[in-house]
């Protein structure tokens, strides 16, 4: 386990795992999570996440070849940015930079 974090505005819990320290798995609970198929805090495996060295030049990347993203955020917790885009069948793809 890496961390674990209460997160009293949604009242959920994210856990941070790793193996090896190389493989990072992210495990939220919501209480009362909704069945939407395509948005990161429904039931289920949600999305993917893919380290980038860089999430500025990824996101002009992408944005050069006309995938639309949503804005880069910044972990609160690790200080770390990170931005959300969706592939064709509109489930959610996330990018986080190291």
């Amino acid at each position: 386990m890496i961390q674990e974090v209460y997160r009293k505005e949604r009242n959920s819990y994210k856990l941070d795992l790793a193996l090896n320290g190389e493989y990072v798995i992210e495990l939220f609970s919501f209480p009362n999570p909704p069945q939407r198929p395509t948005q990161p805090e429904a039931t289920g495996l949600r999305h993917l996440a893919f380290e980038v060295d860089n999430i500025d030049q990824v996101a002009a990347h992408l944005k050069s070849n006309g995938v639309e993203a949503e804005p880069i955020r910044v972990d609160e917790y690790t200080g770390k940015k990170f931005l959300f885009f969706f592939d064709p069948d509109d489930l959610p793809l996330e990018l986080y930079e190291v």
